[in-house]
């Protein structure tokens, strides 16, 4: 089926808040950043280069982080699966479904690494395997899936675990999938670990209240949608993107970003709607990798092979729908989305002759739906002269700017922080305190340090924001920083006209306004 293409809603706005001073109103954390005070003392992270510390190690260091910036040569772990696991009762075994999948990308991983030296060209294929299994299992074989990585057409790595499941003694309400990675010499990457996934034992069959909304899906939320012939696992199809086109697939699954659309709007061109689904709703299906979409649909229940057109309750986990394209006349039965064979095409149900409001479909129009999560983390070796593990991997959520003038700082509030980390603006390492686990708190570097013309720029300067190791671990993130300038000319040369002298008092006052840095600071992402 042709895709339209969408805009992406969930982009970030235009332009953010400015620096303001501390007292001010606007100086708030974004991204939902609470700005409550977090727990933990302020500790100093491992000190930077001081001026008794060998130049030549600053210097390289510098042009190392500069490389890895211009190179990007990190490597990416991307663990995708499903938010509800259905538990298995006795001797049955109820695998996860979808499987839990794993994408290695980046071109580091396609180098060999050379101690002590920067990557140099290798061989191709992936340098690592993985094992895959539940948090809390005692990691023998029984409980540990082997992945097998394959390359795909867009050069990641893939692989999946299609065999883990979790037994009725196991008690928890909660937990995680574990993923270990292993050099193909035996020396251990890393451990990587999953979101939370909640237990149940099986798909809700009541009508769905929303004061249970774990099990409820959220307008904006990632879904999977997948198609079981008789129940039979092995017939299992699940709706896929490739090359460029909607198919059904039998060994891989994309997340799609399920939104509550407008009937105003036209298609590929719709704002974003908060709110959870329910059935009855215009929905439209968002490839979180290549940002194409099906046209909008009418999302309905399904009971025993039947759309039901009247029922407006939210949608619950695993729970049977069919997707309805709009505009049939009432009566006719209407037209569903559906897969025959690898391909996603259109059925035409029947009216149902007994009941108007239902409309009879065939398996290949019911799909089964459930929310999913995933979780990145990102990393370069290439820096590194140490071979430790490069976990805990730390995560940045949000950042808050605060201060103003000659100083101003950063707060990082994210996951997995540690006192050996260091925050870096571009090339330039900043001054770092560890406060929590969750909570990094930096100096925003003078823009003097990122060129001597900093004075007449006319151009807002934008580095990225990442972290380093004591160890010289490179961890890149999706934040970057920029600084704006304010209005200023370069002395002209001699025997210039003079400006007048309004143009005096102005620059004048924004001389005395704004101190040396002269410029406002934003965050961006």
């Amino acid at each position: 089926m042709d895709p339209v293409p969408a805009a992406d809603p969930s982009a970030p706005p235009g332009p953010l808040t400015h620096l303001s001073p501390p007292d001010s109103s606007e100086a708030r954390p974004r991204s939902g950043a609470d700005g409550r005070s977090l727990p933990g003392s302020w500790t100093s992270c491992q000190p930077a280069p001081t001026p008794g510390s060998p130049p030549e190690h600053v210097a390289v260091l510098r042009e190392g982080v500069r490389q890895c910036l211009q190179q990007q040569c990190e490597q990416t772990v991307w663990i995708l699966h499903a938010k509800v696991a259905q538990k298995s009762y006795g001797n049955e075994k109820r695998f996860f479904c979808p499987p839990p999948c794993v994408y290695l990308a980046g071109p580091g991983w396609r180098v060999k690494p050379v101690q002590g030296q920067a990557h140099q060209p290798g061989e191709t294929g992936p340098t690592v395997c993985g094992y895959m299994g539940l948090d809390g299992a005692s990691g023998s074989a029984a409980e540990t899936q082997k992945l097998n990585f394959e390359e795909q057409p867009d050069s990641r790595e893939f692989g999946c675990a299609k065999t883990l499941y979790i037994s009725d003694a196991d008690k928890r309400k909660h937990f995680r999938l574990v993923l270990r990675l292993v050099h193909r010499g035996g020396r251990e990457l890393g451990t990587f670990h999953s979101r939370l996934i909640k237990v149940i034992s099986k798909p809700s069959q009541k009508k769905q209240s929303l004061k249970n909304t774990d099990l409820c899906i959220s307008s904006g939320s990632k879904v999977s949608l997948f198609n079981r012939l008789r129940s039979q696992t092995v017939s299992t199809r699940y709706l896929s993107v490739e090359d460029g086109a909607f198919v059904a697939s039998a060994r891989q699954w994309a997340a799609f970003t399920l939104h509550l659309a407008d009937e105003h709007c036209s298609q590929g061109d719709f704002p974003p709607r908060e709110g959870y689904v329910r059935y009855g709703s215009l929905v439209q299906l968002v490839c979180t990798v290549t940002g194409i979409t099906l046209p909008p649909m009418i999302i309905r229940k399904v009971a025993k092979q039947y759309a039901l057109l009247d029922v407006d309750e939210p949608i619950s986990q695993l729970h049977k729908c069919a997707f309805q394209f709009p505009g049939e006349p009432a009566g006719e039965g209407g037209t569903y989305l559906c897969l025959a064979a690898d391909k996603v095409v259109q059925f035409q149900a029947s009216p149902c002759p007994k009941e108007a409001n239902r409309a009879l479909l065939n398996d290949s129009s019911c799909w089964t739906i459930i929310g999913t999560e995933s979780v990145e983390f990102s990393f370069s070796t290439s820096l590194a002269w140490t071979r430790e593990p490069v976990t805990p991997v730390p995560l940045i959520n949000t950042l808050e700017l605060s201060g103003g003038g000659d100083v101003a700082t950063l707060e990082l509030h994210g996951e997995n922080f540690h006192a050996g980390l260091k925050v870096w603006f571009g090339d330039v390492e900043a001054e770092t305190m560890y406060r929590s686990p969750r909570s990094l708190v930096c100096v925003v570097p003078d823009i003097a340090a990122f060129g001597s013309d900093w004075r007449w720029l006319r151009t807002p300067i934008t580095v990225p924001v990442s972290l380093v190791r004591a160890d010289g671990l490179f961890y890149p993130s999706a934040f970057s920083f920029t600084y704006t300038p304010e209005y200023s000319a370069r002395p002209g040369p001699p025997g210039a006209p003079e400006p007048a002298a309004d143009a005096d008092a102005l620059l004048e006052s924004i001389h005395h306004e704004f101190t040396r840095s002269n410029f406002h600071l934003f965050i961006q992402t």
